[in-house]
């Protein structure tokens, strides 16, 4: 029995994106920036999708552009607002995407900018104390904080951290891949300068992403070429990617209440039989077991160590695909930078169950029964005949 557990990574296309692109890949494969027939009715698909996203976003359509993913797009809001506005001080927080992580580094290696770290407490929640005071001392910076962390689910308040940037003449980037399609986002409620979503993260097609940027910034583009998305990124665009994504956060607006309350249902259910399960020493990372503070679909458990390796693994070769890291010393390696980040205890092997509207309960107690037998295998590795190879973190 196979069961994909692992949607904060990636999911699977919805059947209905699947029927809304097969035109794209057969009839309807002109290039959107010819002049003819054959790009025009492409083209008028590309500009449908932009409206359709930018109305469930409530913003205007000049200001959605698309691009290859959350990378690109957090890559691009950081580094050419960097350039742009000449901004000096930049405010994050240590449990951010490698995708954030990494760009600001880069120009504060470069002597572009100095970085500060907003104060988390032990669950992972940003002290909006300590960010004002980092604004007051350091006006007009760039603060990127995501909006739902891809590990343990935090969602963070944005709305607020909007405030507190506009106050501070601020710009305000949000990593918003692992909300996009599990929130209902307003923009016009939330002054963003701005945000990113991946496709591929909500039932859309992988390779494609969007970037919102608010109508008061214009960034130079990072790839030059035909001048398509309004100049802001040359290239053809992905056609199949744009109508996929724009049906898939359609879908994911119009079915939100139902899909919520499922995962959020499998996520309920899961902690319920660990807890009552025989393992023991379990806890949970972040705000991932509130209901109200993390996303419905993540869950980061912490488990006790095991001697036959990584329990990500074992259950991969069970079937079941999760993801998370060790810090156990006999597995070698520093797991998570940011369960290393809220000072979680080290001995203990984190593993993150993330779900989506395809999971079922029968799975959730398949994987809880399957744990429990990994458990029990390794109090007795010598006369169980069975997981007991030692395997490395798969990241």
């Amino acid at each position: 029995m196979e069961i994909y557990c692992d949607s904060a990574a990636t999911t699977a296309i919805d059947p209905e994106v699947i029927e809304t692109i097969l035109p794209f890949l057969t009839t309807n494969f002109g290039n959107p920036s010819s002049s003819h027939w054959a790009g025009r009715k492409v083209k008028e698909a590309v500009d449908a999708s932009r409206q359709k996203i930018a109305k469930l976003l409530n913003v205007m359509p000049q200001e959605i552009f698309f691009v290859s993913g959350a990378t690109e797009g957090n890559n691009l809001a950081l580094s050419e607002s960097i350039r742009e506005y000449g901004l000096r001080h930049a405010i994050t927080s240590k449990i951010e995407h490698k995708a954030v992580l990494e760009p600001l580094l880069k120009h504060e290696r470069e002597g572009d900018i100095e970085i500060s770290y907003v104060k988390l407490d032990k669950k992972g929640n940003v002290d909006l104390e300590h960010l004002e005071r980092l604004l007051a001392a350091n006006p007009q910076s760039l603060v990127s904080l995501m909006h739902g962390n891809n590990e343990i689910g935090n969602l963070t308040d944005i709305q607020a951290i909007s405030r507190l940037a506009k106050k501070y003449n601020a710009a305000f980037h949000t990593d918003t891949t692992q909300t996009i399609g599990k929130v209902q986002l307003n923009l016009a409620e939330y002054p963003v300068d701005f945000l990113v979503g991946s496709a591929h993260k909500f039932h859309g097609p992988k390779g494609v992403g969007f970037i919102y940027i608010n109508k008061r910034h214009k960034l130079k583009p990072r790839i030059l070429g035909g001048g398509q998305e309004d100049g802001q990124r040359g290239g053809t665009e992905n056609v199949i990617g744009i109508v996929g994504l724009a049906k898939a956060l359609e879908i994911a607006y119009r079915d939100f209440d139902l899909i919520h309350e499922h995962t959020l249902t499998l996520k309920r259910r899961l902690i319920a039989q660990l807890e009552n399960s025989e393992i023991g020493n379990i806890t949970y990372n972040g705000e991932s077991a509130s209901e109200h503070k993390s996303l419905s679909a993540i869950l980061n458990v912490s488990f006790p160590c095991l001697h036959i390796g990584s329990i990500v693994n074992n259950l991969d070769q069970l079937g079941i695909a999760v993801s998370g890291g060790s810090a156990c010393s006999n597995l070698g390696n520093g797991g998570s930078h940011v369960i290393r980040s809220i000072n979680h205890e080290a001995e203990k092997e984190n593993v993150r169950f993330s779900f989506s509207k395809f999971n079922t309960a029968e799975e959730v107690d398949h994987i809880v029964e399957t744990i429990v037998k990994i458990y029990n295998a390794d109090s007795t590795p010598s006369e169980s005949g069975v997981l007991q190879q030692s395997f490395t973190w798969i990241h």
